[in-house]
């Protein structure tokens, strides 16, 4: 089968499209036909290796894990021993996150216990664009934000992937929703439900004088001083990736610098099957609609990377790998 494998970390220039050996699967695994998968963070991380932090994870000086690809949707092709939920033929999709990546090729094994059936009323390529973002963004505003209705909810990057899906999850949890975007961006953080957009071109959400009950921080670089300046008096700030200059402010600052009565926290979502069924339940009552932006064939994936590294990706970057 064909796969995307890399064997150091680098540019998306060290990503290769190779011949490897197909996987079969073991004790409660299935195996997977990928039809699409979509392109996180996480992926530019692992690839990067970079905050270095990340290297604890994926490995110190060369990746453990050498086949990028978290969010698969795909149809399930054989099982191994103690599988119960699937048969071969079900359409599915999950986030392999934790469990090694490994989905941008033609096939791939997976646990039980991080795939679901995916939403009836979504492609494949839809469904893909699922799973690490929209429950990083429900487990962000519902368990770690415990979003109330009626609470403002500030989400600082909000055109992003994780950002699209805290939008319409945030409305749908009955808060009122401002995003912090570029210009580009308004019309679809408006259309996503948004109550109010603050433009980071023109306006700095941390000077307005505005605060916030729940603020997520969403793969940036502010300052956690600017942050904590938007905070209502018994209000929570949740960071959600960002930059190494970040990740350590907040490792070393976070803890001590809240007013009272104030939190401040990170999010580390956990894909497992029933939050992807929670998800698939939001997707087919209409509640949350993933937006694409830009989609590329398997042989494409490292000019997909290297768009994914600009940082000014809308939503979410799709690889389809059955035409």
């Amino acid at each position: 089968m064909k796969a995307i494998v890399f064997n150091q970390y680098g540019q998306p220039d060290v990503l290769l499209l190779e011949e490897v050996k197909k996987p079969s699967p073991r004790n409660n695994e299935v195996l997977i036909k990928v039809h699409a998968v979509s392109l996180n963070y996480a992926d530019w991380h692992m690839l990067t290796g970079t905050p270095f932090v990340a290297r604890l994870s994926f490995g110190l000086f060369r990746p453990m894990k050498n086949i990028l690809g978290a969010d698969i949707a795909g149809v399930v092709e054989a099982i191994g021993p103690g599988i119960t939920r699937f048969k071969p033929g079900d359409e599915v999709y999950g986030d392999l996150g934790m469990v090694g990546f490994g989905g941008l090729a033609e096939y791939v094994c997976a646990p039980e216990h991080v795939i679901a059936t995916k939403p009836t009323n979504l492609t494949y390529e839809e469904s893909a664009a699922l799973p690490m973002a929209s429950v990083t963004a429900l487990q962000a505003l519902q368990n770690d934000g415990q979003v109330q209705p009626g609470q403002e909810v500030l989400i600082h990057g909000s055109a992003g992937g994780v950002g699209t899906f805290a939008i319409q999850i945030a409305k749908y949890l009955g808060a009122e929703v401002t995003g912090v975007c570029s210009t580009r961006n308004i019309e679809q953080t408006l259309a996503l439900g948004a109550d109010h957009v603050i433009d980071y071109l023109k306006e700095d959400f941390a000077a307005n004088g505005k605060t916030y009950d729940l603020i997520l921080g969403i793969n940036g670089n502010r300052s956690i001083f600017d942050y904590r300046k938007a905070l209502a008096p018994n209000g929570k700030y949740l960071m959600i990736g960002g930059s190494d200059k970040q990740i350590f402010q907040f490792m070393l600052l976070g803890p001590f610098i809240a007013r009272p009565g104030q939190k401040m926290g990170s999010v580390f979502a956990k894909t497992l099957s029933k939050e992807l069924i929670a998800i698939k339940d939001l997707a087919e009552a209409g509640k949350i609609r993933p937006l694409i932006d830009r989609t590329y064939k398997l042989a494409e994936t490292p000019e997909a990377m290297r768009y994914l590294g600009t940082g000014h990706a809308r939503a979410k970057i799709i690889i389809k790998i059955v035409p």
